[in-house]
């Protein structure tokens, strides 16, 4: 590594490392003494002045030391990943901009600040994914990135002017207030909260605009783990989360909220089970896991979203470095190309197992004690449908990881990339995982903690003691999950193709993720260009030619009356006589002369 490349890491990782101590210790003075606030004058506009500043209560203290302690390890990582790329002090400049975009959005006291660094969110996010410029494949990607997330925004900023019209102000304690005071109508409640959620919508990658997700795989593998783990979706929820105080006043958005919830969980969890690419696979669980996240908060389930948002951090980064392990190793993320590296690259083999329990709801991880608490809330809210669903997503999760695991991991090797001669991890890789793998492990257990941290939150979760049997059915389903994808992965008794033989069509329609990329380009993209078409053809010959006759006939009848005014005497006589005998005929005509 050349000197201004070593020099720009190092910058990066010193000073996102300082922003985690200094939102360390602003954590602390929180949960001691209570939350926190500074502002100072921004601008004014007439009799409107906004503030800036810094508000940091229990929810963003903790989002501050997520969001800042995942960016220093994937930081750390990237050091060995991207050894061999030629333009590290771009990259390291990326990874900054995308952390402290993060981290001003959290800490924002009002909507429009928060909205600023929300679009810098977004602008981080686009260079990233397009990092590698050169590939026709991480350009488009990055696009669609940046489109698809503008058109949650939209919504998002139409959502903040709403409210500061109804409220005269940005301020979020101010529009939190002016809400439970009974200022709002029950309707500006309902739409603003909506409008909020579109936002979310984009950002979190929720139904319909989830697909720009799996594509954002285009860029390098840790800015991947940093937009999946703690940053861009989780963005999203962590803004729902904030507005929440105003969102769950309006139950048909906290329904919304729900349905779109469960069903992007769904959805996004079948296609997993259908993905050859291994950072695919994880971009997809990351869909699901956020569609779970939103259920929650759509049936009062407040600290169950954020508790899991707090754990999913970390086994989700874990396993999209481990994921990166795994492609520096064999040089390929096909899914195809891979198999029994367990024996080759064991450190890494242990390390994604952890994240894939993890995730999958294994009992005492981290997953399992945030997922039963999406379970519990989803049970209290008296909905069978989806508490069934949740369950089925549980399946699904134990399904589509595994599968990922055993593909990767057991099995025969099908070409050179897992063949011999491969090293596993070195240090600079290795030790951030095992952090995360620790973290994993244990946060679940600071369920308790979070609860006393969250009690804002937590009074807005239903629930009471939940039944015994709750808790062991979850596990039973997990497990049957593992069975099913070890019968049909691990001892081959199933085969492979037994869906996808059986219903091809269907097989396909799920591995193409429901044609919504080619219905949006045919309603959107052909759609508009189509109608473009239309507007041009109208403009060109329909009101090209209704301004053709205007302009003519006002020409003739200035060339008429030119030609009339010529300045003979005896023509002005005639012009008179012929006129005055226009009007004796007209008059005799209606007098009724002739009759």
């Amino acid at each position: 590594m050349k000197n201004k490349e070593r020099l720009a890491s190092k910058v990066a990782i010193l000073l996102t490392g300082l922003a985690f101590l200094q939102s360390v210790v602003a954590l602390l003075h929180v949960l001691q003494q209570g939350p926190f606030k500074s502002e100072i004058h921004w601008f004014s506009i007439g009799g409107l002045k906004v503030t800036a500043g810094i508000w940091i209560n229990e929810l963003n203290g903790i989002m501050l030391a997520l969001v800042a302690f995942i960016s220093l390890l994937v930081q750390i990582y990237s050091i060995g990943y991207m050894a061999k790329e030629e333009r590290q002090p771009v990259y390291f400049a990326y990874m900054s901009l995308f952390t402290s975009a993060m981290l001003g959005l959290v800490f924002s006291p009002n909507l429009l600040q928060m909205y600023l660094f929300w679009e810098l969110v977004g602008l981080g996010s686009f260079l990233l994914i397009g990092f590698h410029f050169t590939r026709e494949a991480a350009k488009r990607a990055a696009k669609k990135a940046f489109i698809m997330t503008r058109i949650g925004d939209v919504g998002f900023l139409i959502g903040i002017i709403l409210l500061f019209l109804k409220t005269s102000t940005f301020e979020l304690e101010g529009i939190f207030q002016a809400a439970s005071n009974g200022e709002l109508a029950s309707s500006t409640i309902t739409w603003a909260g909506f409008l909020i959620f579109v936002g979310a919508i984009g950002k979190s990658a929720q139904f319909p605009l989830f697909t720009w997700l799996p594509d954002a795989m285009e860029g390098p593998t840790p800015a991947s783990a940093l937009i999946h783990a703690a940053t861009m979706v989780a963005a999203g929820v962590y803004v729902t989360a904030t507005m929440y105080p105003l969102i769950s006043e309006s139950s048909f958005t906290l329904s919304v909220i729900a349905a779109v919830g469960i069903g992007t969980a769904l959805l996004s969890a079948f296609v997993a089970l259908t993905e050859r690419d291994v950072k695919r696979v994880l971009a997809y669980s990351t869909v699901s896991q956020l569609g779970l996240m939103m259920l929650a908060l759509g049936v009062l389930g407040a600290f169950a979203s954020l508790f899991h948002l707090f754990t999913h951090a970390f086994f989700k980064a874990l396993l999209f470095l481990a994921a990166g392990s795994v492609i520096v190793a064999t040089g390929t993320q096909d899914l195809q190309k891979l198999g029994g590296l367990a024996k080759k690259i064991p450190k890494t083999a242990v390390l994604f197992l952890i994240g894939v329990l993890s995730i999958s709801g294994f009992p005492f991880l981290s997953g399992f004690f945030s997922k039963e608490e999406i379970l519990h809330a989803v049970y209290f809210s008296g909905n069978p449908v989806l508490l069934v669903a949740t369950l089925l997503l549980t399946l699904l999760t134990a399904c589509y990881m595994f599968r990922l695991f055993f593909l990767i991991f057991l099995g025969e090797k099908e070409n050179t990339e897992s063949g011999s001669g491969l090293t596993d991890a070195p240090g600079v890789l290795f030790y951030p995982m095992v952090i995360l793998a620790f973290c994993s492990v244990i946060a679940g257990w600071f369920v308790g903690p979070f609860r006393e941290w969250l009690v804002d939150w937590e009074r807005y979760t239903v629930g009471g003691t939940a039944p015994f049997w709750l808790p062991v059915l979850s596990v039973a389903v997990f497990v049957l999950g593992v069975v099913l994808t070890y019968l049909i992965y691990g001892s081959k008794v199933i085969g492979r193709d037994w869906f996808s033989g059986r219903a091809p069509y269907t097989y396909r329609f799920i591995e193409n993720s429901y044609y919504l990329d080619q219905l949006y380009r045919i309603l959107f993209v052909k759609g508009w260009t189509y109608l473009g078409h239309v507007v041009k053809v109208f403009d060109r010959y329909i009101l090209g030619a209704i301004l053709w006759i205007v302009s003519g006939t006002v020409t003739i009848i200035n060339w008429t009356h030119r030609r009339m005014q010529n300045g003979q005497t005896q023509s002005y006589g005639f012009v008179v006589l012929f006129g005055l005998v226009v009007i004796v005929a007209l008059s005799l005509w209606t007098g009724g002369y002739f009759e």
